[in-house]
């Protein structure tokens, strides 16, 4: 069924908002020296989108009759602002590149989901512009 591969996509989405949330406050508190406190506040703020990323993952997940995972994706480690910067700039690419590929599959199930599609295709495409602004400020705070 369409929307058990929905399910499944969004559960990994979900997963990857987990460690992403997990991530951003972790490397918050790595960040010291002069300057610091404009790029801590900034992977903060990020943090906290990405936990209303993950209630938005569990409500379409739900709508369609799933049930929201509780894993975490891979975290990753950094050392310093310009590794952190780096890890979670490509982090969001990646998330990008993968939520535009479960738009396109939500697409392709759009006549099945005849009472569901505004709704999920909305957060999903929310979701979507909010990890683009990550990465334009994840580039601007690299200098790009």
């Amino acid at each position: 069924m369409a929307t058990d591969n929905l399910v499944r996509m969004l559960n990994a989405a979900l997963a990857l908002e987990h460690a992403a949330r997990i991530q951003y406050l972790a490397h918050a508190e790595l960040v010291k020296g002069p300057g610091a406190e404009p790029i801590i506040a900034r992977l903060k703020e990020i943090a906290g989108d990405e936990e209303k990323h993950e209630g938005l993952f569990r409500e379409c997940i739900a709508i369609l009759g799933g049930e929201p995972t509780m894993k975490l994706a891979p975290v990753f480690e950094a050392k310093d602002v310009p590794q952190i910067l780096k890890v979670n700039l490509k982090g969001e690419k990646d998330a990008i590149d993968f939520y535009n590929t479960i738009y396109e599959e939500l697409k392709k199930s759009k006549a099945d989901l005849k009472y569901q599609f505004e709704y999920v295709e909305h957060r999903v495409r929310h979701v979507i512009m909010d990890e683009q602004e990550h990465a334009f400020e994840l580039e601007t705070l690299m200098g790009k």
